[in-house]
């Protein structure tokens, strides 16, 4: 079974196809078949703003429409479309909606902040970590940081918070928000096992890169302590000279190593494992769900 997910994030567009094994005797086996990244950036119009302009909607809509092209070639026809931050934001989303549907065929369901970190743990990343401990899996966006804490194999807590990398490069993140989310990790974590870190979004994947760990070893918080200062103290350009980075990396990665670190320090975090899923994963198992009870209905 082929399934696709798109997720319209406030720094890119991304199209995921994933190949789904079933196996009666034990769990379906997702494979990634392909990636598709388009950096349209929309929280840069959304958090400066308050609304997506006419070039960004335009762009989004033939991106959508490249898309949906793309999954007809595939022969898929199951696909789940969401956004996040900058389409909760904008004053303009109904619109731009509408245009998409109208134009594309493609229904866009805007998902708050807390149906977003739900669908982040519908990864089931708790099913491959140790039952006796805890984990904070922390993914980070343009807009918002997603954190959900997990201990003993039981779901604790999840929350959004309006933290995002380009809302760090607006200026549009304040000194209550950091607080509200050190109150909200510090409380939830206490009393608990000591907390291990999962991360999630492209810039810890470009940072676990740059590291040549071996797939699936931690980075250490006293690592990216150092990459937070070695890449401050650099230019956008340099940045991008020396580690070889896209300039959509270059300028929000500096902000995201900011929020992995607080949320690591506020939560007693020494390590975070990088197992490059996130909001498009989730999309996908929820779209598998769907789809297989349809069919059983039907049967």
């Amino acid at each position: 079974m082929k399934l696709a997910a798109i997720d319209i994030g406030s720094n890119a567009v991304r199209l995921l196809i994933t190949d789904v094994i079933e196996n009666p005797k034990s769990k379906p086996t997702f494979i990634k078949t392909g990636l598709v990244r388009v950096p349209l950036r929309l929280g840069f119009d959304v958090f400066e703003k308050g609304f997506i302009s006419a070039l960004k909607a335009e762009q989004l809509t033939k991106t959508l429409l490249s898309y949906k092209l793309l999954l007809e070639v595939y022969g898929i026809k199951n696909v789940k479309v969401c956004a996040t931050s900058a389409m909760r934001d904008a004053t303009n989303t109904s619109q731009i909606l509408q245009k998409i549907k109208a134009e594309t065929g493609l229904t866009v369901k805007v998902i708050s902040g807390d149906e977003e970190a739900t669908l982040i743990y519908e990864n089931h990343i708790a099913d491959y970590m140790d039952d006796s401990a805890s984990y904070l899996y922390i993914d980070v966006g343009g807009g918002s940081t997603e954190l959900t804490f997990f201990s003993d194999g039981e779901l604790i807590s999840k929350k959004s918070f309006d933290i995002g990398t380009i809302r760090l490069l607006k200026g549009q993140v304040k000194n209550s928000h950091w607080e509200e989310m050190k109150e909200y990790l510090r409380s939830k974590t206490k009393g608990y096992h000591q907390v291990t870190a999962i991360g999630s979004g492209g810039n810890i994947n470009k940072v676990f890169n740059l590291s040549k760990r071996k797939e699936g070893k931690p980075l250490d918080l006293d690592l990216l302590k150092e990459y937070y200062k070695e890449l401050e103290a650099l230019t956008m350009e340099e940045r991008m000279d020396i580690y070889k980075m896209r300039e959509d990396r270059a300028d929000v990665i500096v902000p995201a190593l900011q929020i992995y670190i607080n949320a690591m320090r506020w939560a007693d975090a020494e390590e975070i494992y990088v197992p490059k899923i996130g909001l498009a994963d989730g999309l996908i198992h929820t779209l598998y769900e769907e789809v297989s009870s349809r069919r059983i209905m039907n049967n």
